[in-house]
């Protein structure tokens, strides 16, 4: 999956030791600092590999969880809830393992009444990411129909790892879709700032209508529709290298991403149309393996830090908090770091950050965070399956 850099033994001994200190720092499922906890949520349920949780906002208050596998599972949004069942199995059809795998759920804004949803997963031969519409069943909201699936968009991956994964909804009803830059490490193909191909970038379409040949629409806005250099219409910004996790505050229609750095920074981004946010020109701050480099016309991290030590090493993007419970964090915006599990507090204004603060810290893998119908946040742990929620203790 796009945040998890599973690139070497090294790696999977760490995610081992990740599953050792579940059992010996969590032995109750609840992890304080000063003004919040992690408690779990669900406790009677626990997932396989889970990597996104979502509502389908239909007034039904159900969750859905995807696993990497290939599956999506759905469960009645209470904390008593005794298990969960299987909404889309398309395991067969995904490939999975490392950072592949069933990644990203939308369910389309008029979902209540027609049934559509969409779905980001890579599969082999060729190796591609394939962005698929699905509908649920006739006859059982809780099932979705596996034969209905409508492919509207893939792309070949030429390596196994950077395979971006998000999909939402935006305010104005476009479906944006975040691409890794195709994997490797130090984007051989720069294929981050090649606008002729879809590869690292956040990409936005129109799912109700048809342009030309496309199984979509191209928003009549979108920063290249109709361009004569061969730009892919489809981009609505670039220069990203692997934007795992995006979101968009609901209360204000802005867009957040973490996008993973290569070796040395993890960045947070606002998300505008057109923009390019530098890579492989610069990573995060810095210009990227040479001294000087070109910045002009670069969009910026509105955050950013250094790898390393228990500060993190691969950023996962969250939210803006706008969960009711937690009126101290309103506002904020909320991501973590797969590695360390670390939770930050960014407050901002203005697009600036203000003050970056740690409030609680997840172990198993920080793989996504993610919002019920009622807008309260909950942190998905990767190898232990559990779901957490964010409680004040104040």
């Amino acid at each position: 999956m796009g945040t998890l850099k599973i690139l070497s033994l090294a790696w999977v001994l760490f995610l081992i030791c990740c599953d050792l200190r579940t059992d010996i720092q969590s032995p109750t499922d609840t992890i304080r600092n000063d003004e919040y906890e992690l408690d779990r949520a669900f406790p009677n349920l626990t997932f396989d590999m889970p990597v996104e949780l979502t509502s389908a906002e239909d007034n039904t208050g159900r969750i859905f969880v995807i696993e990497q596998r290939g599956t999506i599972q759905v469960f009645a949004n209470t904390d008593d809830v005794k298990q969960s069942a299987v909404f889309l199995d398309i395991e067969s059809e995904v490939s999975s393992g490392g950072e592949k795998g069933l990644l990203g759920l939308a369910f389309h804004p008029e979902y209540e009444t027609n049934g559509y949803f969409y779905v980001n997963y890579t599969r082999s031969a060729p190796l591609e990411t394939v962005i698929s519409r699905f509908k649920v069943s006739a006859s059982n909201p809780n099932m979705a129909d596996p034969k209905s699936e409508t492919i509207l968009l893939r792309f070949n991956q030429p390596y196994g790892n950077h395979n971006g994964g998000k999909l939402a909804f935006g305010n104005d009803g476009f479906l944006y879709i975040s691409t890794g830059d195709g994997g490797s490490g130090g984007d051989p193909k720069n294929n981050a700032q090649d606008r002729s191909v879809l590869l690292g970038k956040i990409l936005r379409i129109d799912v109700n209508n048809t342009t030309g040949n496309f199984a979509y629409g191209i928003p009549a806005d979108n920063p290249y529709a109709g361009n004569k250099e061969g730009y892919r219409e489809e981009i609505y910004a670039y220069g990203m290298r692997n934007a795992w996790r995006f979101s968009f505050d609901r209360q204000t229609g802005t867009l957040w991403a973490g996008d993973v750095g290569q070796n040395k920074i993890e960045e947070v981004d606002i998300i505008e149309k057109g923009g390019n946010y530098g890579w492989r020109i610069m990573e995060g701050n810095e210009c990227y393996k040479t001294n000087t480099c070109k910045t002009d016309g670069l969009k910026e991290p509105i955050w950013y830090y250094e790898q390393g030590g228990d500060t993190g090493q691969s950023v996962t993007g969250g939210f803006v908090c706008r969960d009711k419970h937690l009126p101290g964090l309103e506002g904020k915006y909320i991501y973590g770091d797969y590695v360390t599990g670390n939770i930050w507090a960014l407050t901002h204004a203005d697009n600036k950050a203000i003050k970056n603060e740690r409030i609680a810290k997840v172990v198993g893998g920080l793989s996504a965070f993610g919002e019920d119908h009622e807008k309260n946040l909950y942190v998905l742990a990767y190898s232990s399956g559990k779901i957490y929620k964010i409680v004040s203790v104040k």
